[in-house]
């Protein structure tokens, strides 16, 4: 049987996460065009940041507290967010 690499002596890697943040591409702010948007509810919010993690355009932040804010200029609408949370705390309503 082969020893795996930790009990051989070898170093463990690093785990490192690339973080973007919102910037107007080619075509300025992109959430112009979006058909639903994410409403956060604070109160039911547990602040996991599993939204933050996974917005595929980096529009929703964080502040010291972890809590989470949506900035719907670049907000895409895609629901992502609203999939991942755990508390239910996102809903996607129809864009007025």
């Amino acid at each position: 049987m082969q020893e795996s690499a930790e009990r051989k002596g070898a170093p463990r890697a690093k785990r490192k996460v690339a973080l973007s943040k919102p910037s107007a591409g080619a075509s300025g702010k992109t959430g112009m065009w979006r058909l639903k948007r994410p409403v956060m509810d604070q109160k039911k919010c547990n602040r996991c940041l599993i939204c933050w993690l996974y917005c595929p355009e980096s529009a929703i932040t964080r502040d010291g507290e972890n809590r989470v804010s949506i900035n719907y200029e670049y907000c895409k609408g895609c629901g992502i967010c609203s999939e991942v949370c755990p508390s239910k705390a996102i809903t996607m309503v129809k864009e007025a």
